[in-house]
């Protein structure tokens, strides 16, 4: 497969120009059949099969073995949630918080890394920490400073502000040699860029599969690692949490099993597995170069002062400064281009990946 094949098989694409898949990618035919495949299947044959929650439990196993894969970790070691915001509010609903604890994030994160964190605040008395960045970038003797006494440190990957890919690797050691455990939300690297949680070395990794994987809304995941889970009791409980849900003294799955928690669709699963095969015969190599050239000729038709996010290539993500960010987005929408409008910096940000073209790049820049 090559990405002029992924193009021609995902029917959004017939309406437009579409440069938003940093919100949420539009899926090809074979990811929506995969869902639709599995549906049916689980309705109209398990029953009088193998049972229903047998073929979900099937569905979730064979998805949970393409996360690991993809994200170089182990079966063990992943978790099946339905969002980033759903693996991150797992993580922080794991600690036994009190008002001597210490949670630090940056000025970079989502809504799904500030919220559960100001939750937090509110509740618990916990301090939150924001750590200052510029022009998405931190500095490393910030973040050590800030990590003093913390016990949980909350970063991104690829920043959704600014498209900047961050040092994890070295925050990790900085927040490890502090005492604090690290939170890295990847939601923005799988699909465009090659993911190994091993090299990070965080204790916790999570995503989604409905962005640059291109895969459904609904199905996302929780990276822990081995070990990471000992000392963590999850503030929700079910069937798939525990080794068995009938024992009078119930045990905790162990590994990352104990942050899943009850019945959910095998579709959206079924769909992300698919949506993660179309990624692999496209080869991550492949996807980020193309990404790179497009991006590359995106930034060429931008000035200096226009151009929020680095010239030289980082991620899909470009972030463009406008006077009047949310207008620009009805502008273009009015020409068929969708973008989004970012409540900092004040701005547009363009998400390309491997099946947009040159062509749509050249459209969008005449058209801003």
């Amino acid at each position: 497969m090559n990405h002029e094949t992924l193009r021609a098989d995902i029917p959004a694409l017939e309406r437009g120009v579409y440069f938003n898949t940093g919100a949420g990618g539009p899926s090809p035919r074979r990811v929506v059949e995969a869902a639709e495949s599995a549906l049916e299947f689980h309705e109209y044959e398990a029953p009088m099969d193998e049972g229903m929650y047998a073929a979900a439990a099937a569905s979730y196993d064979s998805a949970t073995e393409s996360v690991a894969d993809l994200l170089g970790a182990q079966r063990s070691e992943i978790a099946l949630t339905q969002s980033t915001t759903d693996g991150i509010n797992r993580v922080a609903g794991a600690f036994e918080w009190s008002e001597n604890d210490v949670v630090v994030r940056t000025d970079l994160e989502h809504s799904a890394g500030i919220l559960p964190w100001r939750r937090l605040e509110r509740t618990r008395g916990v301090e939150v920490r924001v750590l200052e960045t510029e022009r998405g970038r931190v500095d490393l003797d910030d973040v050590e400073a800030a990590a003093a006494d913390a016990n949980l440190f909350v970063v991104s990957s690829i920043t959704w502000t600014h498209g900047t890919r961050l040092p994890i690797g070295e925050i990790v050691d900085i927040a490890h040699d502090a005492g604090a455990a690290v939170l890295v939300d990847a939601v923005q690297s799988p699909g465009q860029t090659a993911v190994d949680v091993d090299e990070w070395g965080a204790e916790f990794v999570v995503g989604a599969g409905h962005k640059w994987l291109l895969g459904p809304f609904g199905a996302g995941f929780l990276y822990v690692r081995e070990g990471a889970e000992r000392d963590r009791v999850p503030s929700a409980i079910g069937y798939r949490s525990v080794v068995d849900a009938n024992a009078p003294d119930y045990e905790y799955e162990p590994g990352a099993g104990r942050f899943e928690v009850g019945t959910t669709s095998p579709a959206t699963y079924a769909g992300l597995e698919e949506a993660i095969a179309v990624h692999r015969e496209l080869g991550t190599d492949a996807v980020e170069s193309r990404i790179e050239t497009l991006t590359d000729h995106l930034k060429d038709g931008l000035s200096d002062d226009r151009l929020l996010s680095p010239r030289s290539f980082e991620s899909g993500l470009v972030t463009v400064a406008v006077e009047e960010p949310e207008a620009t987005v009805d502008r273009l929408a009015d020409h068929d281009i969708v973008v989004r409008s970012l409540p900092y910096p004040e701005a547009i940000r363009v998400s390309v990946h491997a099946f947009n073209t040159q062509d749509e790049i050249e459209t969008l820049l005449e058209a801003l």
